[in-house]
């Protein structure tokens, strides 16, 4: 069994990859997205930190960082329509159907590079909020 925090980001993938198909929702890749492979969109797990503990439950915090990339004459479009794609997608349940507590949008930014003809990057955060037992990760408490 996975614990809460895999399914959780098994379901953010699923949900994103279903939102803006065709193009890739990749899960922390190691390397560089290559020209070719543009527009992709980027999931990170930044951190996964414990809120609250109490009576043999855990209230957890994992903030994901999502970045859209996009490297063609319509960059800034392209990256801003895959982020606002992706928010809607997770937002829309922001308890993704009972396996978390909630989730909200902490920041974005725009990152614009132009030694590779234009590259604009649009990482976006969201906090996640979910429980387990204290004894069991992949029970929910």
């Amino acid at each position: 069994m996975y614990s809460i925090r895999e399914q959780v980001l098994r379901e953010v993938v699923l949900r994103l990859t279903n939102a803006v198909a065709p193009v890739p929702v990749l899960r922390m890749p190691v390397a560089p997205v290559t020209r070719e492979a543009s527009p992709a969109l980027l999931v990170f797990a930044e951190g996964d930190g414990i809120a609250a503990n109490a009576n043999g439950v855990m209230d957890r915090a994992l903030t994901l960082r999502l970045v859209a990339i996009a490297r063609d004459d319509n960059a800034f479009d392209t990256a801003d329509q895959l982020i606002v794609e992706a928010h809607r997608a997770l937002l829309i349940d922001s308890n993704l159907g009972g396996l978390c507590l909630g989730m909200t949008q902490l920041d974005c930014e725009w990152d614009v590079e132009d030694a590779d003809n234009t590259a604009v990057a649009i990482p976006a955060r969201f906090e996640i909020r979910y429980r387990t037992l204290s004894n069991d990760l992949t029970q929910t408490g």
